[in-house]
């Protein structure tokens, strides 16, 4: 799956993280998978990067893919780069899968100058749906039944935000997404999908 229409129709959120980007600037991608996203950046806006990724089959998938790759633990944090040593760093529908998201987030920071940042949002009405019904949701963006998920930290729109506000975190610009279109009314009871990019200090009042 290369660049194009056929990743975006895919994962929606790839397109919101390359809006946001610079054309020729640094990136490096936390839980890179097979490489897909930075190929995706590379062809669409230039850019030059490393992926960071723990599984065998996925890393041999990137090195396909012509992604440069280390293979690292995130949980362990990003000690083997030197600070602000990139443009961005992307965490891309991972963060629900970390034991620790608020050491990540800071690692992030240290490393990058911004941080990108997407996940599924659990306030959306659906996930609402069905946890009324007594179930665990299990959708497009949260594709894992109970007994065989990775994720571990689920939030919403609004848990996140606070998140950022209590540490000094300073969002710089957000979009909700469901079905791939962007949703403006009501993001944290209508938004399937959070995407967010965000900067060290304290908001803007």
């Amino acid at each position: 799956m290369s660049g194009g229409n056929g990743v975006q129709r895919h994962r929606p959120d790839f397109a919101a993280i390359a809006g946001w980007i610079n054309l020729g600037s640094s990136v490096l991608d936390l839980g890179c998978g097979d490489g897909t996203l930075l190929r995706y950046l590379k062809e669409t806006r230039q850019t030059r990067g490393y992926g960071v990724e723990i599984d065998d089959t996925s890393i041999l998938k990137c090195v396909k893919n012509g992604v440069n790759v280390v293979q690292s633990d995130l949980e362990r944090g990003l000690s083997g780069f030197e600070d602000n040593s990139f443009d961005y760093v992307v965490l891309s529908q991972t963060i629900q899968a970390m034991k620790n998201s608020e050491t990540i987030i800071r690692e992030m920071l240290r490393v990058g100058r911004e941080g990108i940042v997407t996940f599924p949002n659990f306030g959306y009405w659906k996930n609402r749906v069905a946890v009324v019904k007594g179930r665990m949701p299990v959708s497009d963006n949260l594709p894992y039944e109970w007994y065989d998920t990775p994720n571990v930290h689920l939030c919403a729109i609004a848990d996140f935000e606070r998140f950022c506000e209590e540490r000094g975190i300073r969002i710089l610009e957000r979009k909700v997404l469901t079905n791939g279109k962007p949703v403006v009314t009501l993001p944290n009871l209508l938004g399937a999908l959070a995407v967010y990019h965000f900067g060290n200090g304290r908001q803007k009042k």
